[in-house]
């Protein structure tokens, strides 16, 4: 009779051991639900990355123009400010990554050394103004300007893909639950 007990019990145990680790199966079949903050501030980027796109542009312009080392001082701060506040999003988005979906972490992960690079050649764009004003026209300070308007260019494009990419993804599970597909 205990054999038939603990035959029992272990099938019991076997069958509730079978029960979990299809719910696991399931559970890691899912794909995690994207984070909704995540999401506004990786669309706010967007629209402050396009900004500084736009900015960057004009003070690399400058470059062949006989804009005044002031305008290219004002234009320095500007960028400055916007990448600053990048910077403020960004690191709020760091704080959330635990909690983002796998693609918006890659989001984080690829925007960061973007991010990086921009404020690495505008504080040295800005060290090379402070010291020499007058030369504007050094091809260091130039390739400063032009290498931050491309990174601004890269980070604009990059994010705004991940943006229409998480739209896109949200309507395509939209319809999956709609016409009851599959996954």
């Amino acid at each position: 009779m205990t054999r038939k007990i603990l035959g029992r019990c272990l099938g019991t145990v076997a069958l509730a051991a079978a029960a979990l680790l299809i719910a696991r199966l399931d559970v890691q079949a899912a794909p995690p639900e994207d984070n909704k903050e995540v999401s506004q501030l990786l669309e706010d980027i967007k629209g402050q990355a396009a900004d500084l796109q736009r900015d960057s542009d004009e003070l690399e312009s400058f470059t062949r123009s006989d804009m005044s080392w002031q305008s290219h001082a004002e234009e320095l701060d500007r960028i400055k400010e916007r990448i600053n506040a990048i910077g403020k999003t960004i690191s709020e988005l760091q704080n959330l990554r635990s909690s983002a979906s796998p693609w918006q972490r890659e989001a984080i992960d690829r925007i960061m050394p973007v991010a990086k690079k921009l404020a690495s050649n505008t504080t040295a764009a800005i060290e090379h103004l402070n010291k020499n004003p007058l030369r504007i026209n050094e091809p260091q300070y130039q390739q400063y300007l032009k290498s931050n308007a491309e990174a601004a260019s890269n980070l604009a494009a990059l994010v705004k893909d991940f943006v229409e990419y998480g739209k896109t993804r949200t309507t395509l599970e939209a319809y999956e639950r709609k016409l009851e597909v599959p996954k």
